[in-house]
């Protein structure tokens, strides 16, 4: 896939170049018209909307990360003999360490839930009502027990080099429908475990990085307007502009200063449309009570899905949400409780609200942390790292309801069936929204770079 047409590529083209800039007074509308207009087809917006390889199924996704490792023994993966060997002594290895220990069987009781019987966990009574529109993946596993590493390979697929987010990889691949607002946001990231490398560009051109969100305060740092009138604004951002683009027509190539250019005109026209798109103060009541942002634990997940509905709304090509504090090694059946209770209902309200909006089918929703956890206990009421198998599930368009795939070994905690790797489930989530992963490739260094790497196969059986 070829890169987007930068601006360098727009002064080569002969046009006025920024001369637009200089039409002070004019409406960011107006201005980029006026651009467009000047450049005639020479301009590729590198943000614009672009065809995907073959027809996509979806048009966003709204990732859910839940760090510090979810267990699946008390969430999505129901073992009948994981609760029958409760108790029972056993031996496994876990990333190539010998343990003895205790089985511990599932900390909370599971139901079947739906029209197609899925079994899910007690915890989640709100959840329980969507186990139709859910596909569970109790096969998945990936290449590190620990959790920065984890977190920055299920974020870019690798942890031994810096590499492009996901979300980077899409907003590349197929650009926003959001002209006024970030292809790629990260709602409330966590500043540990990889901090900005999981939603960074790497490589690619610095505009397909994630923007940081906040869910209180100032939701978008340094965003708000100092100065009086757009127009002055326009009139300075102008001469910043003109010198921005006379450095890097001296360097030839820069691509971290083409993306600072891109940036600020992006963060101009941003001004007007995140406020109007991060209000959700003029949510109806009802709305605001579905996703329990009026008070209790639900609040900060509640805002953040409320927030994410908005944005896949606003034309937003892929969104983060996150829940942290899974790492439960101790105090495990409490933990896990209040966990799902503060998520339960607010992701229950999102699938209502955007099966009610009509978005439903053409949005993914895809639920996981880093790792999983061991069937062994620790500390009488926790479980140990476990990447050789665990779950996530996603749910949306394209993909079956009602359905698990793969399994774990109750015992050595191994995926044993269905088996779903990192690379696969990326390679899935690109097919999805229409991009082949072996085709979505970046030059750098001398070769072509993937999300995947070599790696990746599509996990057709899930497959709508």
């Amino acid at each position: 896939m070829q890169t987007p047409t930068t601006r360098r590529d727009l002064l080569k083209a002969g046009s006025a170049g920024f001369g637009y800039l200089a039409l002070a007074g004019l409406t960011t509308q107006e201005a980029l018209a006026a651009r467009k207009a000047s450049t005639a087809d020479a301009y590729q917006n590198p943000l614009a909307a672009r065809q995907p390889h073959f027809p996509a199924k979806v048009k966003r996704v709204i990732f859910m990360f839940m760090q510090g490792g979810p267990t699946q023994w008390e969430t999505f993966d129901y073992s009948k003999e994981l609760e029958k060997s409760h108790g029972k002594s056993a031996k496994a290895s876990y990333n190539g360490r010998n343990f003895s220990g205790t089985v511990l069987g599932p900390r909370h009781k599971f139901k079947p839930s739906g029209k197609s019987g899925l079994m899910l966990s007690s915890v989640f009574p709100h959840l329980a009502q969507h186990a139709d529109d859910m596909c569970l993946l109790n096969g998945m596993h990936t290449d590190s027990p620990a959790h920065p590493t984890a977190t920055i390979q299920l974020h870019t697929g690798s942890f031994t080099f810096v590499r492009p987010s996901m979300g980077s990889w899409v907003v590349y691949g197929l650009g926003t429908e959001a002209q006024d607002l970030p292809g790629f946001v990260t709602i409330n990231p966590l500043g540990r475990l990889g901090g900005a490398q999981n939603y960074g560009s790497a490589f690619l051109p610095a505009m397909y990085q994630g923007t940081r969100v906040g869910t209180s305060g100032n939701a978008i740092a340094n965003i708000k307007n100092p100065y009086p009138t757009a127009k002055a604004q326009r009139e300075h951002l102008n001469l910043v502009q003109s010198l921005n683009q006379k450095q890097l027509d001296d360097a030839k190539v820069h691509s971290e200063l083409e993306g600072v250019i891109e940036s600020y005109e992006l963060a101009f026209r941003m001004q007007a449309a995140v406020p109007r798109v991060m209000d959700i103060s003029k949510e109806p009541e009802n709305v605001r009570q579905a996703y329990g942002i009026t008070g209790g634990s639900t609040r900060d997940f509640g805002t953040q899905c409320l927030m994410a509905r908005r944005m896949a709304e606003a034309g937003v090509r892929f969104i983060e949400v996150t829940k942290g504090g899974w790492d439960q090694h101790n105090s495990l059946t409490s933990r896990v409780k209040s966990n799902a209770t503060a998520i339960d209902k607010p992701i229950a309200a999102l699938i209502s609200d955007l099966k009610q909006r009509g978005m439903w089918n053409d949005t993914l929703i895809v639920w996981g942390g880093e790792f999983g956890r061991t069937p062994l206990g620790q500390n009488k009421d926790g479980r140990r790292h476990n990447n050789r198998g665990y779950s996530m599930w996603l749910a949306g368009g394209g993909v079956k309801g009602g359905m698990r795939h793969g399994m774990t070994d109750p015992v050595s905690g191994a995926a044993v069936e269905g088996k779903v790797h990192l690379h696969d489930l990326h390679a899935t989530i690109l097919h999805l929204l229409g991009l082949d992963h072996t085709k979505l490739t970046y030059k750098h260094a001398g070769r072509d770079f993937r999300l995947t790497d070599v790696y990746g196969n599509v996990v057709k059986e899930i497959l709508a």
